[in-house]
This record gives structure tokens, sequence and C-alpha cells, in this order.
């Protein structure tokens, strides 16, 4: 017989399901915050796992590279709508 390779699907999976159920034992209010977590093990972890020798690696890369993206995206955010305040600002500062 051949060997048989995991694929990435079953690779992730694993952790991902664990995951799943850890966050189902959290607090109702921290629960959306599991899932979420387990949405971003799920998101780039097809990429990761090419990379990583081992599955949990990989979904944790995955999650951590979801974590970036969003907080690079919040604070672009942020730099918008505080740039909108300010123009806003001077706008009325120039009416009467």
């Amino acid at each position: 017989m051949g060997r048989s390779f995991e694929s990435v699907r079953q690779g992730v999976k694993g952790p991902a399901d664990r995951w799943a159920r850890a966050a189902r034992t959290l607090i109702k209010e921290e629960q959306p915050y599991g899932e979420r977590l387990v949405a971003l093990a799920k998101k780039h972890s097809s990429e990761a796992f090419y990379g990583c020798d081992d599955p949990l690696e990989a979904v944790v890369f995955s999650v951590l590279i979801g974590i970036l993206i969003e907080q690079e995206e919040q604070e672009s955010q942020a730099c918008t709508d505080d740039l909108n305040t300010r123009r806003g600002r001077e706008v009325r500062d120039v009416d009467p």
C-alpha cells in the first residue's frame, strides 16, 4: 500500500473542531469570540497548512493572520473616521 497523506481539510478539521467545542463551553457572552476564532482558523489554514508541518501550527498561523488583517482594517477605518471628523471641524470653524 502507498502512503496516505492527510488532506488540508482533515489536518485543520481536528483542531478547529476542538476549538468549536471549547467555544461552546465558554460563558454566553464569550461564545461569539470563540466562534470567531474557529472561523479565522479555517479561513487561511489551507495556505498555512502547506508551509507548516503541524496542523495546529497552521491553524494558529491562520488565526494570527486573520487577527492582524482585522486589526489593520480597524486602524485604517479609525484613521478615516478621524480625518473625516477633523474635516468636519474645519468646515464648522469657517462657517458663521
